[in-house]
């Protein structure tokens, strides 16, 4: 930071005017009492003290209050130097002021920020730790059981040992959605970009949970019959992962002989949007402002029972942001939710 001082004289000036003022009355008042009057005298007279006051407001004053202001300007700067601006130390008050003012308000807003980055820290850890122990504690049982004797049982060993391998499954489903959201947030997730049917792959999606679905009796359904292609702008991998996690949770929450539809609408003359509907249990208006957090739980009972990582929403949401679209949702409870997405539309099949 810039040591120069930014000398200001209108204090000094008025100042010693005021000195110069009443010194010169005084004087007035001793010639009267003696009664003489010396007007060159008199002149002189205020001069030299409209000088020497002058002097020492403007230079020596002037530098006591600036190895003040100095002081506060280095007491600062050892907390954040960059906070403050670069320009000359100045012993104008109202700069002063401003700037210590700014420095403050920016200071108090970090510190909230790390507030709620603690709480948040806090609470991933402890979701983590949940979401870890409940499978491993499961398999644990099962291999402890069988390593008591139950592995001798041929009426029990292969069940149990189906169950231990199923939570084997979902803690390598875990880690591995740990792993990919930990890439999207970092930025370390390559995206492939290129051009797609976004039709087909909706099918191709439903084909795959097409089994899941009837086992609730949901049924997999467009809103209408789409005859032509749709080509979209994207990581086809990363947008299928979208519209399957978007799709297994209408199917987890939806209601039997329920229905999950996809639409494909034109949003704006290079724009599509992607809605997933379904006519399930729907949202609280409370939860849907933190549905994308990593494990957020609407209801952490209802969640246990359906199992899933946590992670689906959240990863949802960091892979469309990776492509520089948006995601909405909409919900009312008992009647439904609806889950859209933008996308960058392509005129042809193969981008020239």
């Amino acid at each position: 930071m810039a040591i120069r001082l930014k000398r200001s004289y209108r204090f000094a000036l008025r100042s010693s005017v005021l000195v110069t003022f009443f010194s010169i009355v005084l004087l007035i008042c001793l010639f009267q009492l003696f009664g003489i009057v010396n007007w060159l005298l008199i002149v002189v007279f205020a001069i030299l003290i409209f000088a020497i006051t002058f002097t020492i407001i403007q230079v020596r004053i002037e530098q006591f209050i600036y190895r003040r202001i100095k002081k506060i300007y280095d007491d600062v700067a050892l907390l954040e130097s960059t906070s403050l601006t670069s320009d000359p130390i100045t012993t104008d008050m109202r700069t002063l002021t401003t700037e210590i003012e700014k420095f403050a308000k920016d200071k108090k807003i970090e510190i909230d920020t790390l507030k709620i980055r603690e709480e948040y820290r806090k609470d991933f850890l402890g979701n983590v730790s949940h979401e870890l122990k409940t499978p491993l504690f499961t398999v644990q049982g099962y291999i402890l059981t069988l390593l008591d004797g139950a592995l001798k049982d041929p009426n029990v060993n292969k069940k149990y040992l189906e169950r231990a391998a199923k939570g084997v499954e979902r803690l390598i489903y875990i880690i591995k959605d740990l792993d990919l959201i930990t890439k999207l947030e970092v930025g370390d997730l390559n995206l492939e970009m290129g051009t797609f049917d976004i039709i087909e792959l909706i099918q191709n999606v439903f084909d795959l949970l097409e089994m899941k679905a009837s086992k609730k009796k949901i049924a997999l359904t467009f809103d209408m019959d789409y005859k032509e292609p749709i080509y979209v702008k994207g990581d086809e991998e990363k947008i299928q992962q979208v519209l399957t996690n978007l799709i297994v949770n209408s199917i987890k929450y939806g209601h039997s002989n329920g229905t999950t539809e996809v639409s494909v609408e034109n949003l704006i003359q290079n724009k599509v949007i992607v809605r997933v509907t379904d006519n399930g249990e729907g949202i609280q208006n409370d939860h849907i402002p933190r549905l994308f957090e990593r494990f957020y739980r609407v209801e952490k009972s209802r969640n246990r029972q359906v199992g899933g990582s946590g992670l689906g929403l959240s990863i949802v949401k960091h892979i469309i942001e990776a492509h520089g679209e948006k995601i909405y949702v909409e919900s009312v409870e008992q009647v439904g939710s609806e889950f859209s997405f933008t996308l960058e539309k392509s005129t042809t099949e193969i981008d020239m």
